[in-house]
């Protein structure tokens, strides 16, 4: 790894505490009705973690979703409570050092067991959904549609919580039978609210939202009492990542097939490239293409934010 570029952060402890709870890239404390959200550096395809880390890729996540958060804020209330280090739990503060620019203190709430994915353009499950039914979870499509083209409007696709593995994209009638009918509406409406807003946005900064998700959960009745359940829904998780979207340069969009990405494309390319079967041991990544993908986070953040990398 070259001198210029930071250690990668793989794993994090509080002290001598491990996390409460980890994912594929964040580590989680549990601190009552708070949680200390911490991204790492971690990358994963094809399912699984990779032996090499991104340098400050956590730090990509945790700000381009504070970016969104904020901007977003006026749609629906999200889960972020403070950012700054010197307001978490006390027993945070020590590792304020590792903690700042990849951390956030959030509010609890009971997390709704589907993703919320807004799609405006026909790409990745989509795409293959639409050339064998002409539709896409549901929603009928027009013939002739393209590769990547602009679909006539954007549309919700729900899709479950896998454990491991891909999520499964469901009709709405199936996250209906999961979230109930009311619940399910209001997520709909938030989600494409959300996108339209985002993508917006982005293109005004030169990137295409080819798709994106959002996770919404349910504060505690004593968070708002007197309120219904619709009432209380927040955004949660992360919001117009790298990692939860696809971003595609405008300036380079041509349909008809794949787009050049913001994401971890390269990675996925290289695996590709050196024609690893996709099961442990999991390979390390080479310099170049750590490089490569870390210019291309930080570079959808700044275009995105307008704003330099804490």
């Amino acid at each position: 790894m070259p001198t210029s570029l930071p250690t990668p952060i793989l794993r994090t402890t509080l002290g001598q505490r491990p996390p409460d709870q980890q994912g594929k890239v964040r580590d989680i404390y549990d601190f009552g009705d708070r949680l200390l959200v911490v991204a790492t550096d971690r990358i994963s395809a094809f399912d699984y973690v990779l032996g090499s880390g991104i340098p400050d890729k956590g730090k990509v996540l945790t700000q381009i979703s504070a970016f969104w958060f904020e901007t977003l804020r006026t749609i629906v209330p999200n889960h972020v409570l403070s950012l700054n280090p010197a307001e978490y739990p006390a027993e945070a503060r020590a590792d304020a050092g590792l903690l700042a620019g990849r951390s956030m203190l959030v509010r609890k709430a009971a997390p709704l067991p589907i993703e919320c994915v807004a799609r405006g353009y026909l790409a990745g499950s989509g795409w293959k959904d639409y050339q064998v039914s002409r539709s896409v979870c549901g929603h009928d499509l027009p013939p002739g549609l393209r590769e990547s083209d602009r679909l006539p409007h954007p549309i919700f696709t729900p899709a479950t919580k896998a454990q491991s593995g891909h999520d499964i994209n469901i009709s709405e009638r199936d996250a209906a039978s999961l979230v109930g009918d009311a619940v399910l509406a209001r997520v709909r409406d938030l989600t494409l609210r959300l996108y339209q807003a985002g993508a917006t946005h982005a293109e005004s900064r030169g990137i295409i939202v080819a798709d994106t998700k959002f996770e919404f959960g349910i504060l505690p009745v004593d968070a708002a009492p007197g309120t219904s359940d619709i009432e209380r829904i927040i955004l949660i998780d992360e919001a117009l990542t790298p990692d939860s979207s696809r971003f595609w340069p405008a300036d380079a969009y041509s349909p008809g097939g794949p787009q050049p990405s913001f994401d971890k494309q390269y990675v996925r390319d290289y695996l590709e490239e050196i024609r690893w079967n996709k099961q442990p041991p999991v390979p390390a990544l080479p310099d170049a293409v750590v490089i490569r993908t870390r210019d291309k986070y930080v570079d959808a953040f700044r275009r995105l934010s307008g704003r330099e990398l804490q």
